[in-house]
């Protein structure tokens, strides 16, 4: 016989995270907790401008991928930290993955995308592609 911890809100959370396309809390796979970063975005004149909170993502643990004219922005932390004293040794860690995806907008220049990370903070810019105003011809009405 195997025995299987109950959890009576995995139906709860499942059913949420369909309803808001948001990622599961657990992973049935490993119970590895998922990292949801808050997105902030904008438009401005010339880009739009995409800004995640990454606390403790590394550069080099981000991925951004264009695909099927979304943009995919992945990726993984990990925390640990020890503290040893005379009389007590404690260790924390934790560990998740992320994943957050956007439609890209018609007038984006994708061979220019740029992204930069910094204090936490990465910040990807989508430049908008310069739109020649048509000149306006008049027509006179006979």
């Amino acid at each position: 016989m195997l025995v299987t911890r109950f959890n009576p809100y995995k139906e709860l959370k499942e059913l949420e995270s369909r309803l808001f396309n948001s990622y599961p809390a657990e992973s049935d796979e490993s119970s590895i907790i998922a990292f949801k970063p808050t997105v902030s975005t904008r438009e401005g004149e010339f880009a739009y401008h995409v800004e995640v909170d990454l606390p403790g993502v590394k550069k080099e643990d981000i991925n951004i991928d264009i695909k099927d004219n979304q943009i995919v922005i992945s990726g993984e932390r990990s925390f640990k930290e020890e503290r040893q004293e005379k009389d007590y040794y404690k260790v924390e860690s934790s560990y998740g993955k992320f994943q957050r995806s956007f439609a890209l907008p018609e007038n984006v220049d994708i061979e220019n995308i740029e992204a930069s990370s910094e204090n936490g903070v990465l910040e990807v810019l989508l430049p908008k592609l310069k739109v020649e105003k048509a000149e306006v011809k008049k027509v006179c009405v006979k």
